[in-house]
């Protein structure tokens, strides 16, 4: 039998259990007034014989008075005792939307206020609980493969909506704004912290050897010192001789650079790098000769199309990786979800900021429905049929209200025997 078959029957057969448990206290409460009817009309006709059937016959008198009231008050509930229209009976079904707009305003009010929606759901370990859902592979896979899936459909949305041309301008915006001179000079910045950027320095003098080195450079620079040189000067190679100095000179003055941490021209190469930092954050200049090349650079057609180049990729790749059974994406997700699990489960202060988050979340979410939380219970409650309500009332409750029936026959047969007895001592003395 399916679970929805089996838990419709054993909801019919409780229904049966608790229909005869009222049938039995109805009768009970309903044979007790009859026998206390019976014996007070037997009391009363044979009073005259033995003053006991006095005390029996008051008793019985006052148990029928509180058995009739009380019956008259249990029916009056539910519906008009008898059949008359007698007022202020039938209750419930006279006062079935005043009763509606009360039970959503009572929900409300005491349910669905902060206090105890807040402390309910600091019960509940949130984080805990998607920790250990996603601790499960095969639903973190499940959760990653649903996200994949998404994505080809998401990217096809913005793709035809105005979300691409919308993030274009954005991003434009953004780069507008941007002050490229500041930034320069803090990325430049970074570079000459613990003078970093000597090393530019040394590959600049490397290339320097490296060019003094090339047998053609070596040949130019002798035609240049050739030709400012007399020809008497050439006929006694005078030209060899000043570029055989001049080459050695720049060569030891090359080693001495890369040797001396603390040379004049790497000193003087640190100050013209502090300067040009400076310039770049506080110049105007340099920002108004900054400004035209960032607007010109992101006004070029190369750029526009390079926006869109790069987004039609991005679409195709995200289709193609999405339809693959090797997903790179999907491997991804379900990395980052592995992680996010380990994390939540580890992680104290991470799972009491999540529950906390979820708390402020949620506590929020039924602050701002609550009123349409009870009007909802209000508008049900009215469209409800009021002879199956009482029926259900009545399968509930009705066997305890059958039981205050049998008290107040009791109760009032008690009464009525004090009351007798007070008076026939009265009357004694």
């Amino acid at each position: 039998m399916a679970p929805e078959q089996t838990a419709d029957t054993e909801a019919a057969q409780r229904e049966r259990e608790k229909q005869a448990a009222l049938t039995r206290a109805k009768r009970m409460a309903t044979l007790l007034l009859l026998t206390s009817i019976t014996v007070m009309v037997i009391a009363k006709a044979l009073e005259h014989r033995h003053p006991a059937f006095g005390f029996i016959a008051a008793f019985a008198e006052a148990a029928t008075i509180g058995g009739l009231a009380d019956w008259y008050a249990v029916v009056a509930l539910f519906r008009h005792p008898m059949g008359l229209p007698i007022p202020h009976t039938a209750i419930i079904q006279k006062n079935q939307s005043r009763i509606a707009d009360s039970l959503g305003k009572f929900v409300e009010t005491n349910f669905l206020a902060p206090g105890p929606v807040g402390a309910k759901l600091r019960e509940v370990d949130f984080a805990s609980m998607i920790a250990a859902w996603l601790a499960d592979p095969a639903k973190s896979a499940s959760l990653s493969r649903f996200v994949v899936n998404l994505l080809p459909q998401a990217v096809a949305g913005m793709d035809q909506s105005r979300m691409k041309e919308f993030l274009a301008e954005r991003l434009t915006d953004q780069l507008s704004a941007l002050k490229l001179g500041p930034l320069g000079a803090k990325l430049l910045g970074a570079i000459t912290e613990d003078r970093r950027h000597q090393r530019l320095l040394d590959e600049v003098i490397d290339a320097v050897e490296r060019i003094l080195a090339d047998q053609a450079t070596i040949d130019g620079i002798r035609d240049k010192i050739r030709q400012e040189l007399p020809t008497l000067f050439n006929l006694f190679k005078a030209d060899a001789y000043l570029l055989g100095r001049i080459l050695k000179s720049t060569g030891s003055f090359l080693d001495e650079v890369r040797t001396d941490p603390d040379h004049a021209l790497r000193l003087e190469f640190d100050r013209f790098v502090e300067n040009f930092i400076v310039s770049l954050r506080e110049s105007p200049d340099y920002e108004a000769r900054a400004e035209k090349l960032k607007q010109d650079i992101l006004g070029r057609q190369e750029v526009r199309d390079l926006a869109q180049t790069l987004w039609r990729n991005l679409v195709d790749y995200v289709e193609r990786d999405a339809s693959s059974p090797d997903s790179r994406i999907e491997a991804q997700v379900t990395l980052i979800l592995s992680h996010v699990g380990e994390k939540l489960a580890t992680d104290p202060r991470l799972k009491a900021e999540m529950n906390d988050g979820f708390v402020v979340t949620l506590s929020t979410l039924v602050e701002q429905q609550k009123s349409g939380a009870s009007r909802f219970i209000a508008d049900q409650v009215k469209a409800w049929n009021m002879q199956q309500l009482i029926r259900l009332i009545e399968l509930n409750v009705g066997r305890d209200l059958q039981y205050i029936r049998l008290n107040g026959t009791l109760i009032g047969g008690l009464a009525g025997l004090v009351l007798h007895t007070i008076e026939v001592l009265i009357r004694a003395s």
